[in-house]
Parts: structure tokens; C-alpha cells; sequence
């Protein structure tokens, strides 16, 4: 492994590692916020213990997320010194402003696991609720500083150099919204689907079943805004990419011929020497319409372009495959879901339902995953789109190799404290959340 692929499949690794914290920072907050209502306005126990046992698997993820996100921003600076030399000045704004978001959702998951019985029930009540605003603004602040990678502006770039900075211009780039908005959506379909399925496994597995139950009803319908709004999103998000960067739209599609009326494809294998997709499904004309709103417009191909600036196109198409294919299961699973709710009540205790949620538990993060890789191998050789490639701005330090393999088993290490933790938060339900439970009883009978 050369240096500049260790320095990629290093940042690659932390970038997907961190992803799901910061996801699940982003929403898992609003579930803990809104158990607490649940608990304010009706008085049942079980929603407090419910929050009591959320708000401690936000606390273990939060650490965890401020450990990875810690690693991944000086990784930034290790690996790619060329690129923040220059980068530094001009998107360094977001990353400033998302370590004050980060700040004050420490000190506000802080009063939240502490204030209970000490604070007003309200203000209490906000604190978990601003653990999440905090969340939500510190993921959209990182996502507006990969935005302007795609789309870089706030400068002029005049004689390899960088002049005229604009900070704001910057951070408010062309790209942020798209991205922010399909990232924020996303955030919700995957953290909403893996919650719901672990509790639909506890479920079924008969285990403090009104609990779980509860938290499934509210995790589900987290699930249920991600899976309705990624379409309406992620359509945003294609038509910036199509006007900003046709080149990533063309490697999505492995389209390799410009045309008019160009078809959308679903699966296919990419040949980048032929230049042809082949065992592809073609739906003529939608691909112009949705990167258009024009059933006719035209959509230029890989050919168009120099071939030393393609992406890796069989990488993109095939995470493009990903991401929409288990975008779908989950729309299908949300419509079966709601026609259960309105409609077949009975069907919401059936096994066969609570199975499907526990089959789509990694769903949303497999096509989350799949999403920034689309984003980020998308935009090679780039790292700076149109401005500074990758391998320019890459440390010339020798052995990356080694820092590559040493972060790997630091996020091995990581992960299997996660799941040991989680694992005992989930044993301790009958103890310390379920006020139904016998064992709940006992204990506080001896304390």
C-alpha cells in the first residue's frame, strides 16, 4: 500500500467510522426529546424510564463521536497538509462554529443526565431538546465545509493563489443546502430504522414488551420522516450535482455517451474501457428529467471530459446502485408500516412485521455509507473540485501505511466497547427503565 492510498483509506475509514455518530448525534436526541414530552404531558413511567435509558446510549455515542470526530479533524491536517494550507483560511468558519455547537451540547447533555428532580421540568426538558438543535446544527456546520469541496467559492483563485477570501461566501456555498438537507434526512431514516429494529428484536424476544413497544412506535415514525423525505431530498441533491458537477452525475449513471433524453439506469456492470454499461434496466428519458425537470434536455457523458479527471466509475455507479436500492426497501417498509397504522392495527403486533424492521436495522447506514462514498469518490481526482487534486495535497511524510493500520485498530477497539455498553444499557432495562418490571420494583424497594 503506497502512501497516498493509505492516506485515502485512512480518511475513508474515519470518515465512514464517524458518520454514524455524528448521525446519530444528529437525531437520536429528538427520540429522547420527544419520550420526555411524552412523559411531561402524560405522567407514564415508562416514558421516563424510557428517556432515562436513551439519554445513557446518547451519552456513550456522544463520547464516542467526539473521540472520532477529534481523530478525523487532525487527520486533516496530517494527512493532507497541502490542502489545508490553502483550505485552512477560507472553510475554516464551519469547522470553528461547529466546535461551539459541539461545546454546548456537552454542557447541555451534561444538565440533562444530572437534572433530574433538580431543574424545572421544562427547562430540564429543553436541555435534552438542545442536545439535539446542537446535534443537528454541529452535523450541517461539518457537511457546509465538505460542501464547499464540491463547490468551492468565497475566493478568487488567481496565480495559484487564493485571494479575495470570503468566509461566508464560503460556508453558504452552492452545495451546502443539497447536501445538508439530504444529510439531515438521512440522519433520521438510519438512526430511526436501526432504533426501531433493536427494539423489535427485544420485542419479539418477549422481553419488557410495553417498553419496547413504546419505543418502537416513536423510533418508527422517526424512521417514517427519513424514508418520505430522502426522495424529496436526495432529488434536490441530484439536480445540484447535475449543474454543478456533470462529470459525478455521468459516474453515477456510468453514463459514457452525451445525449438527449437520457435514459436512468438501474444496475449494470460499468466497462470504462469500452466505454459501455452493460445487464443495465433503462428507463428512457428520466434521467434528463430528473437531473432537469426536462424530459428531453441534454446530459453529457463521460466522454465529454478528459479521462484524467474521471472518478473510479464502477465505485460510484455501484454505491449510486446501493444507496437507491435500500433507499427503496425502506420506502416499502415505511408504506407497509403506515397501511398497518391506519388500516390493519392487528398488524402491528404480528412478528412478521417487527422481523421486517429487524432486517432493515443496518439499512439506513449501509445507504448512508454508500451516499458519501458517491459524494466523496465522486469528486475525485479532486479534492478541491476543479482546483486542487488529491494527490497534490498529500503529506510527503513516508509510512502512512502504518498510521493507516494503527487508526484501524483504534475503531475496531472502539466499536467493540460500543456494542459491550450498549449491550448492558439494554440488559439493564428490567433494572433500572421498566417501572412495570418485577426486578425494577425489587430494587427500588431495597434502595
Amino acid at each position: 500500500m503506497d502512501d497516498f492510498i493509505a492516506a485515502r483509506a485512512q480518511m475513508a475509514l474515519s470518515l465512514g467510522f464517524h458518520i454514524i455518530f455524528a448521525c446519530v448525534g444528529m437525531v437520536m436526541p429528538f427520540l429522547m426529546a420527544f419520550a420526555h414530552w411524552k412523559y411531561l404531558k402524560t405522567g407514564n413511567e415508562i416514558y421516563k424510564g424510557l428517556t432515562k435509558a436513551w439519554s445513557k446510549g446518547v451519552a456513550i455515542l456522544f463520547a464516542t463521536g467526539a473521540v472520532s470526530g477529534t481523530m478525523l479533524s487532525f487527520e486533516l491536517g496530517l494527512l493532507w497538509p497541502g490542502f489545508m494550507k490553502h483550505a485552512g483560511p477560507i472553510f475554516g468558519m464551519p469547522f470553528s462554529l461547529e466546535g461551539t455547537a459541539f461545546f454546548i451540547e456537552a454542557i447541555a447533555i451534561g444538565f440533562f443526565l444530572y437534572g433530574w428532580d433538580k431543574f424545572n421540568k421544562w427547562f430540564h426538558w429543553f436541555c435534552g431538546f438542545l442536545v439535539g438543535l446542537s446535534g443537528l446544527a454541529s452535523g450541517i456546520l461539518v457537511v457546509a465545509a465538505n460542501a464547499w469541496m464540491n463547490s468551492p467559492a468565497g475566493f478568487d483563485y488567481i496565480n495559484g493563489e487564493y485571494v479575495n477570501i470570503d468566509p461566508i461566501k464560503a460556508m453558504f456555498n452552492e452545495a451546502w443546502f443539497p447536501q445538508a438537507l439530504h444529510m439531515t434526512v438521512a440522519a433520521f431514516c438510519a438512526t430511526g430504522f436501526a432504533v426501531a429494529g433493536v427494539h423489535a428484536f427485544l420485542i419479539m424476544k418477549k422481553k419488557n414488551v410495553e417498553f419496547h413497544t413504546k419505543a418502537f412506535r416513536i423510533s418508527a415514525a422517526f424512521a417514517m420522516i427519513g424514508a418520505f423525505g430522502a426522495p424529496l431530498s436526495g432529488d434536490v441533491a441530484a439536480k445540484s450535482v447535475a449543474e454543478r458537477q456533470p462529470i459525478k452525475l455521468a459516474a453515477m449513471e456510468a453514463h459514457f455517451e452525451t445525449e438527449k433524453g437520457a435514459a436512468f439506469v438501474i444496475g449494470g456492470i460499468p466497462d470504462e474501457e469500452k466505454g459501455e454499461l452493460n445487464y443495465a434496466i433503462k428507463i428512457p428519458k428520466l434521467l434528463s428529467f430528473l437531473a432537469t425537470n426536462n424530459f428531453n434536455a441534454e446530459i453529457k457523458g463521460l466522454n465529454d471530459f478528459p479521462k484524467d479527471e474521471w472518478p473510479p466509475v464502477a465505485v460510484v455507479h455501484y454505491a449510486f446502485q446501493i444507496m437507491i436500492f435500500f433507499g427503496v426497501v425502506m420506502i416499502s417498509i415505511g408504506s407497509l408500516y403506515l397501511y398497518a397504522f391506519f388500516f390493519k392495527k392487528n398488524w402491528l403486533t404480528k412478528n412478521w412485521l417487527l422481523k421486517t424492521f429487524l432486517f432493515a436495522t443496518p439499512f439506513g447506514y449501509i445507504a448512508l455509507e454508500a451516499g458519501w462514498t458517491v459524494t466523496e469518490v465522486g469528486r475525485q481526482p479532486w479534492i478541491i473540485y476543479g482546483i486542487m487534486r488529491t494527490a497534490d495535497a498529500v503529506t510527503p511524510m513516508p509510512g502512512i501505511q502504518y498510521s493507516f493500520y494503527f487508526f484501524t485498530a483504534i475503531f475496531i477497539s472502539l466499536s467493540l466497547i460500543i456494542i459491550f455498553l450498549l449491550r448492558r444499557q439494554i440488559q439493564m432495562v428490567p433494572k433500572l427503565y421498566d417501572p412495570t418490571d418485577e426486578q425494577f420494583n425489587s430494587k427500588n424497594k431495597k434502595s
